[in-house]
């Protein structure tokens, strides 16, 4: 058979992700503190978005303020898309579209069809930027404009370094090692390994190190909690050896083995009471009060009350839910002007991407709202009895019942909070596996077991300790089928100490 070139038509079918797509399958999976993050990005990168801080009063869903926006004949608002969205349970079956967002595609047309939303003309556009160009210069005044960050934990400590008289060389070597501190105020770097990056003299590293292992706040540059604490005691000028001996013999502390604190430390009982006491109050990770965010209380994005009818009330939380808006006079302002080429696509390109954000926030609220909805009318028992009432379930269960992808609904839960009657808890904590029933009925959640589990365990007297054996005979009389592996497993999970070490933890306790 003769080889030669030839021409062949063939016809495929690919899945094409667009970027507006991809932008909106982002924001899906983002939380609301890096939602916030990514809106302001698109603020000050798209003159025609601006921030609406007007509180819409408003009972229509979402979708019909984008259909204003679209063109559809209603009366247009002077700020098109602001995003009010305090959706209850009936809205949400009302005006919730979620193909957009579900990335279950046959081929890319249907994908394609995402970019055809009919463009608002330029009649459509209003904005009331003429109203805020006649304010007084101290009306645009915005304390804003003089706030500053929050000081970082290596911010703090570099202040402290150009306070002190060293050589150059010296303060380079420890503003290296100050980037090497983690975000708890711990050095867990290998100082020999640092001084042949530098090509230094390991004992001039070492030299550093001392120094600014006496830093405020106290107990940075420790090398493990035990440091940590001495060095705070030290700063106390309370690093006796009495409580350095109690500190080198920590896990004789976690054990709560009293006795063998005060055999190793040479004191008495009162003694160390106050040794524990005292260790208690300092701060094993000084360096978070640098880093407040790591330690930021949970927000809810959805909100679940009952009604005095006993339905749901189901709405998410506006305050997490930014509020961006289109401004159309300032798009008429400089449409009307006469712009170059690639003037007219650089504004093209603003707008129908700001209108894209819009739509694409909106679908993602009502996207959450439509899986919160679900998610309470299938742990409906939780949400009226609690944890112990928390039924098995997965993600595909939530899927058929909204007709989106699981993919979809895994987004959808990532890094989202629920506020219910018995406390915040985070979408995925409803997703768990199931332990099976002894009668033959319906499967037990494993969140739901390790509750009952907990339970038993708390309600234990010192002298009836419960071995994992016993549990496991307790469980299966409530008709839980569980298997001892499966006891152990789940007390390491919830830091249960064994049947021994509890045994001697009570014990102490009541003596």
């Amino acid at each position: 058979m003769a080889l030669a070139p030839r021409l062949e038509l063939k016809q495929s079918q690919q899945l094409i992700m667009t970027p507006q797509l991809q932008q909106a399958i982002k924001l899906l999976q983002l939380s609301n503190l890096e939602l916030s993050d990514f809106v302001e990005q698109e603020l000050d990168r798209n003159p025609l978005l601006e921030r609406g801080d007007t509180d819409l009063n408003t009972d229509k869903p979402a979708d019909v303020v984008n259909e204003n926006a679209d063109g559809f004949g209603n009366e247009t608002p002077e700020y098109e898309g602001l995003q009010d969205l305090s959706l209850t349970e009936k809205a949400a079956e009302q005006s919730v579209n979620d193909s957009p967002l579900d990335v279950d595609y046959d081929n890319d047309a249907t994908n394609d069809s995402l970019m055809d939303a009919p463009q608002p003309s330029e009649s459509d556009y209003l904005s009331s930027s003429g109203a805020t160009a006649s304010t007084s210069s101290y009306s645009d005044f915005s304390f804003e404009d003089v706030l500053t960050e929050d000081e970082t934990l290596q911010d703090h400590l570099t202040k402290q370094l150009h306070l002190l008289n060293l050589p150059a060389s010296q303060k380079f070597v420890a503003t290296y090692l100050i980037d090497l501190v983690n975000d708890t105020g711990y050095f867990l770097q290998d100082l020999t390994e640092i001084s042949q990056t530098l090509n230094c003299d390991p004992a001039f590293v070492e030299e550093t190190f001392q120094i600014l292992r006496e830093f405020e706040p106290a107990g940075v540059f420790a090398t493990d909690l035990a440091d940590c604490l001495a060095l705070q005691l030290k700063d106390k000028n309370r690093l006796d050896p009495a409580i350095q001996a109690f500190l080198d013999n920590l896990e004789l502390m976690a054990n709560r083995d009293l006795k063998g604190l005060m055999a190793v430390c040479g004191v008495d009982r009162d003694d160390i009471m106050e040794m524990i006491a005292e260790i208690k109050a300092l701060d094993p990770k000084p360096g978070l009060q640098f880093n407040p965010s790591l330690a930021s209380t949970v927000v809810p994005d959805v909100f679940v009350r009952e009604n005095p009818d006993g339905t749901w009330n189901i709405e998410l939380n506006s305050e997490t839910l930014p509020k961006v808006l289109v401004n159309n006079r300032y798009h008429a302002q400089i449409t009307s002007k006469g712009l170059k080429k690639q003037e007219k696509e650089f504004v093209s390109e603003c707008l129908h991407s700001a209108n894209w954000l819009i739509k694409s926030l909106d679908q993602r609220a009502n996207t959450i709202l439509k899986v919160a909805t679900e998610l309470v009318r299938q742990q409906e028992n939780f949400f009226r009895h609690g944890i112990a009432q928390l039924r098995p379930m997965n993600l595909k269960v939530i899927a058929e019942a909204i007709e989106m992808h699981e993919s979809t609904v895994s987004r959808v839960t990532a890094n989202k909070f629920i506020s219910t009657p018995f406390g915040v808890f985070e979408l995925k904590y409803f997703f768990n596996s199931a332990i099976n029933s002894t009668g033959g009925g319906d499967a037990h959640a494993a969140e739901s077991v390790k509750y009952k589990l907990k339970q038993l365990v708390d309600d234990e007297k010192p002298n009836a300790i419960l071995s994992d054996d016993k549990i496991v005979e307790l469980m299966k009389k409530e008709g839980i089928d569980i298997a001892r592996r499966t006891v152990a497993k789940y007390r390491d999970a919830l830091n249960i100490p064994s049947s021994v070490q509890r045994r001697k933890q009570k014990k102490l306790l009541t003596t």
